[in-house]
């Protein structure tokens, strides 16, 4: 573990990233090239093949001209999101978009962690991979932001196209600082950023202060892994068993937002000899992180596994800024930032910051407190670890890969190779909470809270009840893959946002620590949904020609709109709710159930744009009218449950509040005409649909009274189903939202359009793929010595110049 003062640590990190910025691009890439740059690159440059859809094909010598192509592309179409997300990590909302309540508290929380340093220290140290990034890694952001930075010296934020940031003085060249402060907020999405409000919130109490409550299961705090209101994933990876061809396969399709940062963008990247990727990435990020090569293919879900961990805080009397370790006090650190007026008190300790969550037991009293080990907040092994998977060969070298870096944030991995292996595995960062430590070091009254929820809440007066070390962690205090699920077969596995257990229902993994997730218990409808689509595709029982899978038959799969929830209950619900024609809502009115009952029973049972009545069975889920009678039985886990719970109240209130939610609409209405799109005047007709439902292919968008659903929150996002076969991968792909933010872009909504016909495009990998597509446009984008004549070099800001001499030499430097 690194330790080392804040400040030196700043400063050398500020050394170094001032060194690496006088590093020139690496040398031309190996003999065998057969487009792009070739022989001595003074500078940066990357050929651009852009394919239909606005597709970028990346191709360049080196890590560092390859990161230049990939910040250049984003920027042409996203430079609003990439300026907007270094805006919130540098902790600048309020002066860009003003004083919102919710601007100042990421500000606050925001400065704070520049203020603390936390970015430097994680650049500081050997550049293997693991301790540090490596050279590689850091060629690749250096180039990344070299491109973004040209975009935005050569278009100037008047030539911006995009409304959202046209001419905004928050568009504007940004550093490699600027650049791993924002992958750091992403790295704790689900940790400290998740619970940003109580950690802004936490201050010491007053001296009349109550004493804290006890914990309980009432008391978790609301899961942080994202995977409600339409943020999760579906994946399968499909061996040699499973398939016409006997390849691998794999099936990916992230549940994710349809707008703002955590959007995926589409890209393939080719230095020869070395990476040879295609897929897609968070907007932003310069690798590709769900996609494939030539051998193997990956996606993610998100993961059960917790990301922090709680340390109850014994206080010393009189004094509710130390706490007691081992008997002795230690004081808490303490740090104020400004914002708009607003100064904040952050407290940290030796676990870190202290936080609050109204409501619960996690408050802060005279005698107690909470802090919280983000254990992803140490985590700067993530571009080497994407970098190494689009490296990797078979699914074994893929594991190794997890294995030595252990740097998946909050996703399970899923994956298949040309040999017709598939794996999954949940190896991700995840606190050392073993069962050993669990049953040692658990606050009393908090063990319903980890047997329910898997959060930890530690004994912090203790050292022995810190997180340990396993021996074959990457870094201290993370589970070593000894201890984290990894399951090969040769027919498949899956996983849609449930725990590890039943990746494959033929091989349970069980007998790990409660942190990462449950076992032998009930999984989601979508869950037992996945699994049946595998399961009835092998045996032929899902309506379609033979058995096994082909690209387009999971292409078919995806797309079939099933609902399981309706499979299972729609007939008895229509039949509970013709034994009445009335039921009371939630608001205690009488609602008139006829026409309810008509329109489910008329319903297909599915969410395809012509589907009837689906939006009824879908307010009654997310009304809490789902209630099955019979249990859960590990005898058959992705059959059961499956009756109705017919005669409890709750299922036809729910449906009585589906009505009244639904007044002004018609409750037999086609989906397609009541959830949409918007894409500038066109309003584009949406399948898919709430995962509570039971629906594989997820399309949250709320409910507007009187309206129905015209715009998309979050869902399926980048879908791909690709096949390793012997010729290569082939198959197919989509971004729902398509490419660009960019109301002004060609590629705004043509992939949206696409999604509505349920079309696809084609996966293209070889040069001879890629230069028949019918839409190519290619193009070079480079960056060196001539960039600083003729006034030139006052453009550049990061990194400054002082004179043209200056600038000439930064590019024709020799690489140390």
């Amino acid at each position: 573990m690194k330790v080392r003062s804040r400040a030196v640590g700043a400063a050398v990190a500020g050394l170094l990233l001032s060194s690496l910025a006088l590093v020139a691009p690496a040398s031309a890439g190996p003999p065998d090239r057969v487009k792009g740059p070739v022989g001595k690159i003074d500078g940066y440059s990357a050929e651009i093949r852009r394919t239909a859809y606005g597709v970028p094909h990346i191709l360049a010598a080196d890590y560092a001209s390859a990161g230049f192509g990939s910040g250049y592309v984003q920027a042409e179409d996203n430079v609003c999101i990439i300026a907007e997300k270094v805006v919130t990590a540098r902790g600048d909302r309020v002066e860009a978009f003003g004083a919102s309540a919710a601007n100042v508290s990421s500000d606050l929380f925001f400065r704070n962690v520049v203020a603390r340093g936390d970015v430097e220290d994680l650049l500081v140290g050997k550049a293997d991979g693991v301790d540090a990034p490596s050279q590689q890694a850091r060629d690749l952001v250096r180039g990344f932001i070299a491109g973004y930075n040209r975009y935005v010296r050569t278009t100037g934020t008047g030539g911006v196209t995009d409304p959202a940031c046209q001419g905004q003085p928050w568009v504007r060249q940004i550093s490699e600082l600027d650049f791993y402060r924002t992958l750091h907020a992403s790295m704790v999405r689900a940790g400290s950023r998740a619970l940003l409000g109580g950690i802004v919130a936490a201050d010491p109490p007053a001296p009349a202060a109550n004493a804290a409550r006890v914990g309980s299961t009432a008391d978790v705090v609301a899961s942080p892994d994202g995977t409600s209101a339409g943020v999760g994933s579906n994946a399968f990876g499909l061996g040699s068993e499973a398939t016409v061809g006997g390849s691998g396969m794999v099936l990916g399709n992230p549940h994710f937002p349809w707008n703002g940062p955590e959007r995926f963008y589409r890209l393939h990247i080719t230095i020869p000899g070395e990476y040879d990727v295609e897929g897609a990435t968070l907007v932003g990020d310069p690798m590709v992180e769900i996609g494939h090569n030539a051998s193997v293919a990956w996606s993610h879900t998100v993961s059960t596994a917790r990301r922090f961990t709680w340390h109850r805080l014994a206080l010393v009397p009189g004094d509710p800024t130390s706490y007691l370790v081992d008997g002795k006090p230690v004081a808490m650190t303490s740090r104020t930032v400004s914002v708009a007026g607003v100064s904040k008190t952050f407290y940290d300790t030796r676990f870190g910051p202290v936080v609050i969550a109204p409501g619960s037991a996690f408050q802060w009293t005279a005698e107690s407190a909470y802090a919280i080990t983000d254990i992803n907040a140490t985590n700067n092994r993530a571009i080497d670890g994407w970098l190494a998977l689009g490296r990797a060969k078979t699914v074994r070298e893929l594991q190794t890969a997890l294995d030595e870096r252990q740097f998946l944030p909050w996703v399970n991995i899923i994956a298949a190779d040309s040999t017709g292996k598939a794996m999954y595995g949940d190896h991700s960062v995840v606190p050392a909470v073993t069962s050993a430590l669990a049953a040692a070091c658990l606050v009393p009254g908090f063990g319903p809270t980890y047997a329910g929820s898997g959060q930890a809440v530690l004994d912090g007066s203790r050292t022995a009840c810190d997180l340990p070390t396993d021996p074959d962690a990457a870094v201290p205090g993370i589970l070593g893959p000894k201890n984290l699920p990894v399951l090969f077969r040769d027919d498949y596995v899956t996983n849609m946002n449930d725990s590890y257990w039943l990746a494959n229902p033929e091989q349970p993994l069980t007998g790990f620590p409660r942190i990462i997730g449950d076992e032998a218990a009930q999984r989601s409808l979508r869950t037992r949904l996945g699994v049946l689509k595998v399961q009835e595709r092998l045996a032929g029982t899902d309506g379609l020609p033979g058995t096994g899978f082909t690209t387009e038959r999971l292409w078919q799969s995806m797309f079939d709109n099933r609902v399981y929830g309706g499979e299972l209950l729609r007939d008895q619900l229509v039949a509970a709710c013709r034994t009445t024609t009335s039921a009371s809502a939630s608001n205690g009115a009488t609602v008139d159930l006829v026409a309810a009952c008509d329109a489910l029973a008329g319903w297909d049972l599915k969410t395809d744009l012509s589907s009837r009545g689906a939006h009824v069975f879908r307010e009654l889920a997310v009304s809490g009218g789902i209630r099955f009678a019979d249990s859960f039985s590990l005898a058959d886990p992705v059959g059961t449950p499956k009756t109705l719970a017919a005669g409890d109240v709750r299922v036809l209130r729910a449906l009585a509040d589906a009505v009244q939610k639904l007044a002004g609409i018609p409750l037999d209405a086609p989906l397609g005409t009541i959830q949409t799109e918007s894409r500038g005047s066109e309003r584009l007709p949406i399948h898919g649909g709430r995962g509570e439902t039971g629906t594989f292919n997820v399309i949250a968008s709320p409910l507007v009274a009187g309206v129905g659903y015209p715009r998309v929150t979050a869902g399926s996002s980048y879908v791909m189903a690709v096949e390793l076969g012997p010729d290569g991968p082939s198959g197919r792909q989509i971004l729902t939202y398509s490419q660009s933010a960019n109301p002004k872009s060609p590629h705004y909504a043509d992939q949206t359009r696409l999604y509505s016909q349920k079309g696809w495009d084609t996966i293209k990998y070889t040069d001879a793929e890629i230069e028949a597509d019918p839409a190519l446009r290619t193009y070079t984008v480079s960056e060196g010595p001539g960039d600083c004549k003729d006034g030139g070099w006052r453009g550049f800001a990061q990194p400054a110049f002082a004179s043209q001499g200056q600038c000439v030499a930064y590019f024709r430097r020799a690489r140390p």
